[in-house]
């Protein structure tokens, strides 16, 4: 159950899923989930008022794990998403997400919707979750080149330790980092530039390696 919940889903189940969700409320809640790395209790939570489609923001003023407010962003899908949620919803009710009756939509409801469109879209047996859907977002977004204090401010993370279990690079990103990198190294050897290293990484690895020095001969003496 653990690895489910710290998995992040594959681009092209995620593609499925998104294409079988079609009701109103069901496809904002997702796309939102998806592209904001909300948690399903925050999002359920949310006011109304929290809601800026124009400046494509959701404010949460005080997260459901640290108690620390933050702002996330819009997609323009999850905007277009959530335009057409907005329009049909009922302007009385102050909570974005509810269910068909008027009221506060529950986790486990939330749940069962989340199943249905997983056994819709042929990956049930696959084991996702809902939490799945804030892995996909971080794994995304790092693959995407983010950096990890900026995401960790986006996912409401205490520590950048949390958002590296969260966010993973893939094979591809890992495949295509090597070769940029490869790429200026080689670059800099064709040149026949000798300044390899900037100045601030020089001196990290030169401490490095005193201080590895220094633990061996701490060691030779014990």
């Amino acid at each position: 159950m653990l690895e489910a919940l710290l998995r992040a889903m594959d681009t092209d189940d995620v593609k499925k899923l998104i294409r079988v969700v079609t009701d109103t409320r069901d496809r904002a809640m997702v796309l939102v989930l998806l592209r904001t790395g909300m948690r399903i209790g925050e999002l359920l939570h949310t006011l109304v008022s929290e809601v800026s489609v124009k400046e494509r923001k959701i404010e949460i003023y005080e997260a459901q794990k640290t108690q620390v407010g933050r702002v996330v962003y819009l997609s323009e899908d999850a905007v277009v998403a959530l335009k057409a949620w907005l329009r049909k919803r009922e302007s009385q009710n102050k909570y974005l997400i509810y269910t068909r009756r008027g009221q506060t939509m529950s986790y486990p409801a939330a749940r069962m919707m989340f199943q249905k469109y997983l056994d819709k879209a042929g990956l049930l047996h696959k084991g996702y979750t809902l939490h799945c859907l804030r892995h996909t977002f971080a794994t995304e977004l790092l693959n995407a080149g983010m950096h990890l204090e900026c995401l960790r401010q986006l996912l409401g993370h205490e520590s950048v330790e949390m958002t590296r279990r969260y966010a993973k690079l893939t094979d591809k990103t890992r495949e295509e980092e090597y070769f940029r990198a490869m790429a200026i190294i080689e670059r800099r050897e064709s040149d026949g530039c000798d300044d390899r290293y900037d100045r601030p990484l020089q001196v990290v690895l030169e401490e490095e390696e005193l201080l590895s020095s220094h633990h061996q001969e701490l060691h030779e003496h014990a």
